[in-house]
């Protein structure tokens, strides 16, 4: 039987997952092998230097350069707040006095007698990376992080917006097709995460953020919505480190596209559980997909979850995702995986592969125009 390799989207509702949580510098790490962490767990801190800010004293106080270490009423080391006086020059048998002040809270690291300036350090920021998922720490990264194991679903949307964010889920839509209303929303759904059919709006996202709702998991999005909500084109940059307030992970792609069935079925059984969803995506090289890990701890069949954990192959009858246009978004049955090479329309000779949407049309696609749903 014919069998290809392609990038896969993982819909697996059992399956062992594990995640590095990697500190962005080398600090502490907090956690040990074995530990059972909870998402919110810290498992590794460090703090990042702040941001220094050059104070020109020569230039303030007009004096020369090598003056300066005799002006100064701090030393280095010193911690001084911000408008509080650095250095004093005095004048006229010191009948004036001209004072410098600091720009900002910070220490002071360094004078120089050659430039004339000093350099105030703001505090260091501290950085802090907690489990995100709920499981246990199977590794520990000296002085960068860990690596935690959890048992769950596993469900990878085709793209999102937002960072790391964990909630609880709530299940708004009665079917996959069933667009997300401004009305459905509710004040107890602060800081949880809701769930839809096949669409957001922009006027749903920003009734979401005003009701403190942290994430949205939903089929599609509209294109000029999210050019709206974001304020700019996106493009082809990597997404995930935006400061919204909400996470965005849709599992189809853009416009009004019903959630497949697969992903509304157990996104629908998990109604109620705790989700860990990550908006991050990349299309280019490096592919990064938007996430959302539901913890199942409670169930202890890991011998399924390792039956189900799909390999990144493709043979008849294994269910695919078109990823471009014309189809864009519909999920698709293989039906034939030709071994010989075809042209197709821009002239070149790629391999291919016969699909079966759900219509019952058949249509004949280059192998990198789809992705495998592994469920």
């Amino acid at each position: 039987m014919a069998h290809a390799y392609t990038p896969g989207l993982k819909v697996v509702e059992k399956m062992i997952i594990t995640k590095d949580r990697r500190l962005p510098l080398k600090g502490e790490v907090m956690a040990k092998v074995g530990d059972i962490v909870k998402s919110d767990t810290i498992v590794a801190r460090t703090e990042l230097p702040g941001n220094p800010e050059l104070v020109n004293i020569a230039n303030k106080l007009g004096i020369e350069a090598g003056e300066v270490p005799k002006v100064m009423t701090k030393a280095v080391g010193d911690f001084v707040k911000k408008d509080e006086q650095i250095a004093l020059a005095k004048s006229f048998f010191g009948l004036f006095k001209t004072p410098a002040f600091s720009p900002i809270d910070g220490t002071i690291e360094n004078i120089s007698n050659t430039t004339g300036k000093v350099l105030v350090r703001a505090p260091a920021i501290p950085v802090e990376v907690k489990g995100y998922i709920d499981g246990k720490v199977i590794e520990v990264l000296p002085e960068e992080g860990v690596v935690v194991e959890s048992f769950g679903t596993f469900i990878q949307g085709i793209f999102g917006i937002g960072g790391e964010t964990v909630g609880e889920m709530v299940m708004l839509a009665e079917t996959s097709e069933d667009p997300l209303r401004v009305e459905q929303i509710k004040d107890s759904m602060k800081g949880k995460v809701v769930v839809g059919g096949s669409l957001v709006t922009i006027d749903f996202i920003k009734a979401c953020q005003k009701a403190g709702i942290i994430g949205v998991i939903v089929g599609g999005i509209d294109d000029y919505d999210l050019r709206q909500f974001l304020g700019y084109d996106l493009g082809v940059a990597i997404t995930g480190s935006e400061d919204l307030g909400i996470t965005l992970v849709t599992t189809e792609g853009f416009g009004k596209i019903p959630m497949a069935d697969k992903t509304f079925g157990l996104l629908k059984k998990s109604n109620g559980r705790k989700a860990s969803i990550n908006g991050a995506t990349q299309i280019r090289a490096g592919v990064i997909r938007p996430e959302v890990i539901i913890p199942l701890l409670d169930l202890k069949d890991k011998t399924e979850s390792e039956q189900k954990e799909a390999a990144q192959g493709m043979s008849i009858g294994t269910i695919v995702r078109i990823i471009r246009d014309p189809r864009f978004g519909e999920q698709a049955k293989v039906v034939r995986l030709p071994v010989e090479l075809n042209v197709v329309q821009s002239e070149t000779k790629v391999r291919v592969l016969e699909v079966e949407l759900k219509d019952g049309t058949r249509w004949l696609l280059p192998r990198a125009n789809v992705e495998v749903i592994e469920l």
